[in-house]
């Protein structure tokens, strides 16, 4: 059953990403491209799964598992979510997710003590650290260059991965849970193991916070707390609201759900919302089942890893993105054309006179920035 799923797995993975690259090959919109990178990843390292769940383990499969898998996927998908969102306040966001992984990272080595990790998790929290006030500082001025900054971290940390993964000496050609027959990478130095927090964090927490930032952006809103991230405000009070916008936004988003729900049920909630859902959900599983193995436990970890690619194709699926056409991929052969969501908002707008008539498709309009909002209430941030 194992192997069944690391198959599942690998499958919809790839399929996830060659659909990516085919949207990316159509409108090279460059967020596409960064998430067909991590998606491919992914089914890399679910591949290596599958194939030595038939065959068997070598250590071609180990080193290769380990760098695509425990590394590289959720710092690549995160990255994906932060090109997206560039021309929003979400740069806070990703600016602390960052600063966060770096000290996990600082205090993994306090409690697993790697004896041969040497300066790097200080290097790594430093270099986190640096990253994040980039990331902010653009971010306040409205700059939307900080996803450069953030793609700066994400590849250096791929690359030195690359060769610490592919020339670490190994004591064993593998390494796996005795009780569940899962691999795990204590074979690995320390200075490889602790970049797995720094990018595993950072695109997890961009991936889902970002899900949840476009979600409440699409839906309809109701403003329990108020605050604003206008850079013009004064110093204190940008601060003041700068800190209260976690919790300001998660009020504001719980209150909101009653609204969505029934806009949901009416037929009128924007497709962006559940996809975006999907999304988040698809990031949890697997950040919660790799923190696990990281904490020895391997139990969940294949199913983990393929409910979150099953959450991800489901919320890539269900948005307006995808089914706008039905097209052969890698070709211009359109086999229909799907049109539902703006015929579905024009009737809407000529029936019940809800204000979407101007003819304007928030989904083609793209993220929206801070401030703006599709229902006419104030712009969220992350």
């Amino acid at each position: 059953m194992t192997t069944v799923i690391d198959w599942l797995t690998t499958v919809l993975a790839v399929v996830m990403a060659a659909a990516l690259l085919d949207q990316w090959r159509r409108r090279r919109q460059p967020f596409q491209l960064v998430w067909a990178l991590g998606m491919a990843f992914f089914g890399i390292a679910a591949g290596c799964e599958a194939l030595a769940g038939s065959s068997g383990w070598n250590e071609i499969l180990y080193r290769t598992w380990y760098l695509t898998g425990a590394v590289w996927t959720a710092g690549w998908l995160g990255l994906g979510t932060a090109v997206l969102l560039a021309r929003t306040r979400f740069g806070y966001a990703f600016a602390a997710s960052i600063f966060l992984a770096g000290l996990f990272t600082l205090l993994t080595q306090v409690k697993e003590q790697y004896p041969d990790a040497g300066l790097s998790p200080i290097a790594y929290f430093v270099v986190a650290a640096a990253l994040a006030v980039g990331i902010a500082w653009l971010t306040y001025f409205g700059d939307p260059r900080w996803p450069a900054i953030a793609a700066g971290g994400v590849v250096a940390a791929s690359a030195l991965a690359l060769i610490l993964a592919m020339t670490a000496h190994l004591s064993a050609p593998f390494a796996l849970d005795p009780s569940t027959g899962e691999p795990v990478g204590t074979l690995f130095p320390g200075t490889l193991r602790l970049l797995t927090p720094f990018l595993n964090i950072t695109g997890a927490f961009s991936l889902a916070f970002g899900a949840l930032f476009s979600a409440d952006t699409f839906m309809p809103k109701r403003r329990v707390l108020a605050y604003s991230l206008d850079p013009s405000q004064r110093g204190d009070y940008f601060q003041f609201n700068l800190l209260i916008a976690p919790v300001a936004l998660t009020v504001n988003f719980v209150a909101s759900l009653p609204g969505a729900l029934r806009a949901l049920l009416a037929g009128r909630l924007h497709s962006r919302v559940p996809a975006t859902l999907l999304i988040a959900l698809g990031a949890f599983f697997p950040t919660l089942t790799d923190s696990l193995n990281r904490a020895g436990s391997t139990d969940l970890y294949q199913l983990g890893k393929f409910l979150g690619v099953v959450f991800l194709f489901a919320g890539f699926l269900v948005s307006v993105e995808v089914f706008r056409e039905v097209r052969i991929p890698f070709t211009d052969i359109r086999v229909a054309t799907a049109s539902r969501e703006r015929a579905r908002r024009r009737d809407a707008a000529a029936g019940d006179g809800l204000g979407h008539g101007s003819g304007v498709d928030p989904a083609a309009a793209g993220p929206q920035p801070q401030g703006a909002s599709s229902s006419g209430g104030s712009g969220s941030t992350g």
